[in-house]
């Protein structure tokens, strides 16, 4: 068995505890055994980083540092989380001096950053760990009836060259995994445009404007659901659906899921199981198609 220590951030425990819920039931039937490691703490995530780039690389290093000593590597389900971590894990592992002067930080935590252990998300953890072919073996409730549009967000894609995710203009792999469970992958307009997520709370119209023109896209390209990566997304989709419907009279009813919670039905999981009462938009004729 592969195991990881599970990064969790601080949205998914708080907000999306079915993301987390799907994440774990899915992986555990997979054969990739997670690991809670006591005492993560935050990723500093992008905003930190614009403010204080050494104290985002400290805090962000000194959760890799507790992966390190449990010698394991660490795999997120938050793009956000990935994007912080990955950077920090790649930024201090290329520069010895930066490292150095960020293990004099960490040293007053009696921490030290060695650069030993690799910052997965999920997705590259199925690919790499779990393969495609074995998943594929692994589907016993085929998604053959759904069209899926996927949404990569923008924080697992760039910067590419430290994250080393995909392709940051034509990526493949959500849309690769989408088909091994049986669905089809749908292309949209604008599929790599920003949904909004992070603009809500600082520029609440032009969020709203963005998940409204992604939803319209996805629709008007025949998507039965939207399947995304990141819980930033997800909020801007699926709550950001009761607030169109709010403040711009529009309806969508476009289900919108955690790539997880579509793995987790695909191989079988009782829908009853992934708390999927958690969605603002229902995922009713979802569950009924693939039944």
């Amino acid at each position: 068995m592969t195991s990881y220590a599970l990064f969790l951030g601080c949205t998914i425990p708080a907000r999306q505890s079915n993301y987390e819920l799907s994440s774990r039931k899915a992986l555990a039937k997979l054969g990739i055994e997670l690991v809670d490691l006591a005492n993560m703490t935050c990723c500093a995530p992008p905003p930190v980083q614009s403010i204080d780039l050494e104290t985002s690389l400290a805090v962000a290093a000194y959760n890799i540092c507790l992966a390190e000593e449990a010698d394991l590597n660490l795999i997120t389900l938050c793009s956000g989380c990935f994007e912080s971590l990955s950077i920090a894990n790649a930024t201090l592992k290329a520069d010895e001096q930066l490292k150095a002067k960020i293990n004099r930080i960490l040293s007053e935590a009696g921490k030290e950053f060695l650069g030993s252990k690799e910052v997965k998300h999920l997705l590259q953890v199925l690919v790499d760990d779990v393969g495609l072919e074995r998943l594929k073996q692994r589907v016993s409730k085929p998604l053959s009836n759904l069209k899926v549009a996927a949404f990569y967000g923008c924080h697992v894609l760039r910067p590419s060259e430290l994250l080393k995710f995909d392709d940051p203009e034509r990526p493949s792999i959500l849309e690769n995994l989408i088909e091994t469970l049986g669905a089809k992958s749908v292309e949209y307009r604008n599929k790599l445009k920003c949904c909004g997520g992070l603009l809500r709370g600082f520029s609440d119209d032009l969020a709203l404007d963005l998940a409204r023109e992604k939803l319209a896209n996805t629709t008007k390209a025949g998507a039965d659901c939207i399947a995304t990566l990141c819980p930033f997304c997800f909020v801007a989709l699926d709550l950001g659906q009761l607030q169109i419907k709010s403040k711009l009279n529009e309806t969508f009813d476009m289900p919108v899921f955690h790539y997880s919670e579509l793995l987790s039905l695909a191989l079988g999981i009782d829908p009853k199981e992934l708390a999927l009462e958690a969605h603002k938009v229902k995922t009713d004729k979802i569950i009924s198609k693939i039944s």
